[in-house]
């Protein structure tokens, strides 16, 4: 194992003589070896989700988790009669995580070996190694956000929504209409620094710079009158889907320096990022000022240059960028501009927000000391 090992996003348990002592089919009343709730629970409050691949019958295994009170703990558990593998492939597939994010626990060496075979990067383990597994560095998340202890109540809002829209007759933006969304965005406080650090780690195909911004720096920066550090979150009537961006603004007199946009690839079906992209140009047009933002085009991030690209920022050599040093050689990091004017309210959602254009008109006018 590597000294820094990817950490696990989702553990998959097998049952019979691993989550339980016993074989269901044998014995309906089996019961959960000592002390595995209190595993599964913990890692859930870490934010590590829990799901199922087991050779059983799925109405009684779901039935008996059920009754032992684990049930609503288990995301997109898939319980019958084919391979193992198969079952772990198609739970990362469905929460979209890499195969090396996922961990394996099963009693039996065959079931281990058999994925292991067809997914090499799954981690697995023995069911003798249940109990420790909280203690494991790729089970310990250094930071639990607010967010990664609700984990699994988004992904499990999430299976819900898309099931809706799946049955949703009629175009796409009556669809987000129904969901009630609403996007608040704010200041960032202490509460909200461990997010911000998060998105900027976790985001690739939706970071515009793909910069790290390491909490000191963070609070250095919430500190400073001419800078914004700005959260974004999304909440819909099925509920919240967390901190889903973050904004890094540097004020200048003429052009409001735009240094790292980063936001969730789980909203992108909802427009957030365009949502965001506008409202931000509005506030710069209400103060009069340009747009300038920070982009280094990587392999992942192509996206973000296509939202840039369609909120209108463009390779323009304006004046403002000279007066500021951003015309400047920077490396792989070039500027985007844009000449801000009023953007219209989006119609798929409700956006509470800061008045950016007020603190910005105050920052441009305060005396230096």
């Amino acid at each position: 194992m590597p000294d820094n090992p990817v950490l696990v996003k989702c553990l998959v348990w097998d049952l019979d003589n691993t989550l339980w002592r016993g074989t269901l089919l044998e014995d309906p009343d089996v019961e959960l070896f000592d002390r595995l709730g209190d595993v599964i629970t913990t890692l859930d409050s870490r934010g590590i989700l829990h799901s199922i691949a087991s050779k059983n019958d799925y109405d009684l295994a779901w039935q008996r988790l059920e009754q032992t009170g684990l049930a609503e703990y288990f995301v997109q558990p898939r319980i019958g009669w084919g391979r193992k593998s198969d079952s772990v492939r198609e739970i990362a597939d469905a929460l979209q995580f890499a195969p090396g994010t996922i961990a394996f626990i099963d009693d039996l060496p065959t079931e281990r070996a058999e994925v292991s075979f067809h997914l090499p990067e799954v981690r697995c383990y023995s069911a003798e190694q249940a109990l420790s597994l909280p203690g494991l560095q790729e089970f310990s998340p250094v930071v639990v956000t607010v967010d990664a202890k609700r984990r699994r109540e988004m992904y499990q809002a999430n299976f819900r929504r898309d099931a809706e829209k799946e049955s949703f007759n009629g175009p796409d933006e009556d669809f987000l209409r129904s969901l009630d969304l609403r996007m608040v965005i704010k200041r960032a406080d202490d509460e909200d620094l461990s997010r911000v650090e998060e998105l900027t780690l976790r985001t690739s195909q939706m970071n515009a710079t793909g910069v790290h911004y390491s909490d000191p720096v963070l609070r250095g920066l919430i500190a400073e009158a001419d800078h914004e550090v700005l959260t974004v979150t999304l909440s819909d009537r099925f509920g919240t889907h967390g901190a889903v961006g973050v904004l890094l603004i540097e004020y200048h007199p003429t052009v409001w320096h735009l240094k790292l946009l980063a936001t969730s690839c789980r909203v992108v079906t909802f427009g957030a990022g365009s949502v965001l992209l506008n409202w931000l140009v509005d506030q710069a047009a209400q103060a009069g000022a340009h747009l300038a933002a920070d982009f280094r085009p990587t392999e992942r991030n192509r996206m973000m240059d296509v939202a840039y690209r369609f909120a209108g920022f463009a390779d323009d050599n304006c004046e403002c960028l000279t007066d500021v040093g951003l015309s400047d050689d920077r490396g792989d990091i070039h500027c985007l501009h844009l000449t801000a004017v009023r953007r219209a309210a989006p119609t798929t959602m409700e956006v509470v927000s800061p008045d950016l254009a007020a603190t910005a008109v105050r920052v441009a006018t305060a005396p230096f000391n």
